[in-house]
């Protein structure tokens, strides 16, 4: 069961911290394509990619649950929930951002580098585990 848990959310993780990046690369495309697309594309995009947080902060619940106390790797754990929070708070500045470029751009920005800060901070609090 751990092993399933720890894909659960590694895969839920990728695709909320892979789609950032992969939105990044396509979406200058789209706009030169066909400006309306780029709206279409990223709603589809937040459809899964918020599935993909949720899930991923569930499983990083139940991960730590199955931590005794007394082993929980400090400050790895506390740094990784604030990662996880700010790339939530990113995200969701960005998404209620209704076309204003600089609440866009900021709420962007914050929440691909705190996913980029949770995932690598995620393999440090994996790693001191042992």
């Amino acid at each position: 069961m751990t092993a399933f848990r720890l894909f659960l959310h590694i895969l839920a993780a990728s695709v909320w911290v892979g789609g950032q990046i992969v939105m990044a690369g396509i979406l200058p495309t789209t706009r030169r394509l066909e400006p309306e697309s780029r709206v279409a594309v990223a709603t589809a995009f937040g459809r899964v990619a918020w599935i993909g947080l949720a899930v991923a902060v569930l499983t990083g619940l139940w991960n730590v649950m199955a931590i005794p106390m007394d082993e929980l790797p400090h400050p790895w754990v506390e740094l990784h929930l604030l990662a996880v929070l700010v790339t939530a708070a990113g995200a969701f500045l960005h998404t209620i951002a209704r076309g204003r470029p600089a609440l866009l751009a900021v709420g962007g920005a914050t929440a691909a580098l705190g996913a980029i800060a949770a995932m690598y901070l995620g393999v440090l609090a994996t790693t001191n585990v042992a």
